[in-house]
This record gives C-alpha cells, sequence and structure tokens, in this order.
C-alpha cells in the first residue's frame, strides 16, 4: 500500500510537471497603431526594433487607412496611437472629445511633400505653385487633360495625375498648400492611400504626375523624378533634407506627427513604446530618409508623455510653410 501510495503521488508531480510545460506562454501586450501612410515608415523601424529590444513580449501592429481613417479609429477609442501626416482637424478634436478620448501630440519628423514625374518627362522639371493649383484645383476637372493646357510650353499630351485619397493627410496639406484650401482638389485622379500604387503609376507613364512623401520618392528614384518648386522667393528648389532644415523648400515641407491616447499612455508596454520611438527618433528617421526635428524636441515629446501634457499647437488646422523653429515655439492646447 505504501509503495502504491508513493506511485500515486509520483504520478500527479509528473502530470502537474507535464501541465506546466505544455502550457502556452502569456500573451504578447499589444500596441494597435494605424494612420498615414506618410508616417508608416517611421514608426514601422520604430516597432521592428523595439520588438526586438522587448524580446517579443510586446507586439506593434501599425496599419495604414490614412490620416483621416486612422484618427476614426483613434477617435473611437480603437487604437492606442495615430501616425498623423498633418495637424488634427477642429472636428476630429470634437470627436474625440465627445468620445471622452485625450491625447498627446508629439511632432516625430519633418517631411518634404514630394511631386514627381515620369523619369522621360523632359519639360516639367520645375514648377510654380500656380502651375499646380491650375492641375489640380476643382476647376480643373474635366478640362484641364493636357499637359499643355498648364503651361503653352510643355508638349500636347495626356495629362496623367495620381494622388492620395480623401483620408490622406497628405491629400489635406497638399491642397492647402497648392489650391489654398484643405480637401479642395479635382477629383479625375488615380487615388489611392497605398503610396506604392502612386509610385508604380507615375513610373509607367511617361505623362504621369503624382505628390506623396519624400521617402517614398528616394526609395524609388531610380524610376522617378522629383520637381522643383519654385518658393515664393522665386526660386527653384528641390525637395532634399538641406533645403527642408533650412526652410527654402516651400510650401510643401510639414512636420508630421504621433497622436498618443492619454488613456492608453497609461498602459506600460504604450508607455515603454512611446519613449523608445522618442529615444530613437533621431536615428530611425534618417533611416527611413526624413528629416529628423531637433535633440530638445523629442526631449519635449518625452515630457508630455511624463508630464501628459494633452492637447495640441495646431489649433485644429494646418499651418503651411512652417518651419522646424516655428513649431518648436508653439504651445500645445486642448
Amino acid at each position: 500500500m505504501e509503495i502504491s501510495g508513493k506511485f500515486r503521488l509520483l504520478s500527479v508531480v509528473v502530470a502537474v510537471g507535464t501541465a506546466l510545460a505544455i502550457a502556452p506562454a502569456a500573451p504578447a501586450q499589444t500596441v494597435k497603431i494605424d494612420g498615414s501612410s506618410t508616417v508608416y515608415p517611421i514608426t514601422e523601424a520604430v516597432a521592428e526594433e523595439f520588438q526586438k529590444a522587448k524580446k517579443g513580449a510586446v507586439k506593434v501592429t501599425v496599419g495604414i487607412s490614412g490620416t483621416g481613417g486612422g484618427f476614426k479609429k483613434f477617435c473611437r477609442g480603437e487604437i492606442d496611437v495615430q501616425d498623423a501626416s498633418r495637424p488634427i482637424t477642429k472636428k476630429e478634436m470634437e470627436t474625440c472629445r465627445e468620445a471622452g478620448i485625450a491625447y498627446l501630440e508629439m511632432p516625430v519628423a519633418y517631411d518634404a511633400l514630394t511631386v514627381v514625374i515620369n523619369p522621360k518627362n523632359t519639360w516639367a522639371k520645375s514648377m510654380t505653385v500656380a502651375e499646380l493649383k491650375k492641375m489640380w484645383e476643382p476647376a480643373a476637372q474635366g478640362r484641364i487633360t493636357r499637359w499643355n493646357q498648364v503651361n503653352p510650353a510643355w508638349p500636347d499630351a495626356p495629362l496623367k495625375l495620381f494622388g492620395p485619397g480623401a483620408d490622406s493627410g497628405t491629400f489635406e496639406y497638399f491642397t492647402e498648400a497648392v489650391t489654398g484650401k484643405s480637401k479642395s482638389s479635382r477629383g479625375d485622379f488615380t487615388a489611392s492611400e497605398d503610396d506604392n500604387v502612386l509610385v508604380l503609376g507615375v513610373s509607367r507613364d511617361l505623362n504621369g504626375l503624382g505628390y506623396f512623401g519624400y521617402a517614398y520618392y528616394i526609395e524609388n528614384r531610380d524610376k522617378l523624378v522629383a520637381v522643383s518648386v519654385v518658393s515664393p522667393a522665386g526660386r527653384a528648389v528641390a525637395p532634399s533634407v538641406e533645403a527642408v532644415v533650412n526652410g527654402s523648400y516651400q510650401p510643401l515641407s510639414r512636420p508630421i506627427f504621433i497622436y498618443v491616447n492619454a488613456k492608453s499612455a497609461q498602459k506600460r508596454e504604450v508607455k515603454e513604446f512611446i519613449e523608445y520611438y522618442n529615444r530613437h527618433a533621431e536615428k530611425l528617421v534618417k533611416e527611413v530618409k526624413y528629416v529628423p526635428l531637433p535633440g530638445k524636441a523629442y526631449t519635449y515629446n518625452l515630457e508630455t508623455l511624463s508630464n501628459m501634457r494633452v492637447g495640441t499647437k495646431f489649433e485644429g488646422e494646418n499651418k503651411v510653410g512652417l518651419t522646424i523653429e516655428e513649431l518648436m515655439k508653439l504651445e500645445a492646447k486642448l
């Protein structure tokens, strides 16, 4: 009987040990991010490095539904972090307010919004804002369909336009900078929230023209040519890191952002991710070919997180032509 009892005890110990051995590991904590395709390369790079550093303990998902699409999810409390290629709008501020969503606004880089043409295009290497407006304004729909209608020196050839969709912050910023009003654009162009679709369209069409973030141009400069834009000072300036830093690439230089749900920011995994983002932003922003902010801007973001400094510096509006120095002087408000 004694031997039998010992055997039963041993069987229980073995069974418990086996159960513990095959029990699944605790699920990884998750940080949910969505929004801008322009900001995506930065956030995706940070997410990859952060997940490596956490050795799989935290999972970071990064979606691309456009800035507007991302804010819809953000203001419903469906995501922790919103990638945005323009500031939050007054309507989005109100939607978030009604849903009880407070947020931390963090500029993370500068972008040179880039107008691109096919490499075989020999006539449109530089353009004025007035010429871009003539192409893209609502009145151009169905009327301005050939290159020589924009500039008589250009060929009598079909004008094929490619651009971000209406949920894109890039679309909103470009239309405000070029046509004078956000979302004021012709509708008869090939639209996509996926910038790679736009790259492909212009690269395959001699008469194509499109626009998107600088990083997508740099990644595809063997297939595309960047148009020099005539600045308010009257000089044609090509998009570049230097031109953004010195403020000469106007009016298409712009800050890009992440917004953090203030409630989510109190979760350990989200707080650690945002800290990692800002401590490594300068290096990773450069790696994906955007323009990093000064170090003090990332320090400011970390202080925003630690002090839970909620609100926006932009009062619900794009500030077209804002330089890095001017950005740093703005104060956040709800």
